[in-house]
């Protein structure tokens, strides 16, 4: 090795270690607000909350809603 390349990878070497030491992060919040748009359909759960909502007022008023049978199944 020539005596230049010794101060040479001294000076990368102080620079790799001080650059992190100089960058700088900021953080700023948005001058607009954020704006998420959602496209879900919801229809499903709300269906099956609904069909869950009627089968158990059904179940409580049996008197109200009288269980008939298809007309192909009657005895």
């Amino acid at each position: 090795m020539s005596h230049r390349t010794i101060p040479r990878r001294a000076a990368l070497l102080a620079a790799a270690i001080t650059l992190p030491l100089a960058s700088c992060v900021t953080v700023e919040s948005p001058d607009k607000p954020i704006e998420i748009n959602l496209n879900v359909d919801i229809t499903q759960e709300v269906l099956v909350r609904l069909q869950q909502d009627a089968r158990d007022l059904i179940r409580q008023n049996p008197d109200a809603f009288p269980q008939t049978q298809p007309p192909g199944n009657r005895q």
